[in-house]
């Protein structure tokens, strides 16, 4: 298994979740973005830069994903890709995505994106909080217990 990380809008404290688990977990983890990233130095940590562009690193994660691999993504069509490919995608506020929701969860995406383009203003997600930080670590801890003790 290994954790793919769609680091571009990832916020700063889930990567150093992230970083935590990965050396404590021994499992390869490796932060994918159109920027320089600076991780620590761990034989589990790599970033991985791609070239800027739309959906350029959405692109090279769902190409290298494998089923049972976990992307940490808030881009919902990436999830759905994940998880056709047999992956699981948890978003940064520790919901993950399924086979059961991906479809009502992408169906909302396109909903407020019509609703944007008509001319109606639409907020976007909430200021990412303490509670989405804990969210996402029990989250992340459960599933690693699952995956690999």
């Amino acid at each position: 298994m290994r954790i793919w990380v769609d680091a571009d809008a990832t916020p700063a404290v889930i990567k150093d979740i992230l970083f935590r688990a990965a050396d404590r977990k021994h499992i390869p983890t490796t932060l994918v973005a159109n920027k320089l990233l600076r991780v620590p130095p761990s034989p589990w940590i790599q970033a991985l830069q791609v070239p800027h562009g739309f959906d350029v690193a959405d692109d090279e994660i769902a190409r290298r994903v494998e089923a049972g691999d976990l992307v940490i993504t808030a881009d919902i069509p990436l999830a759905a890709q994940v998880i056709e490919k047999g992956g699981h995608a948890l978003n940064p506020r520790g919901e993950f995505y399924s086979p059961e929701n991906i479809r009502e969860a992408l169906n909302l995406r396109d909903f407020m994106a019509g609703l944007r383009d008509a001319g109606l203003a639409t907020s976007g997600p909430p200021a990412f909080s303490q509670a989405d930080r804990q969210a996402f670590a029990n989250q992340l801890d459960r599933f690693l217990a699952r995956m690999v003790g």
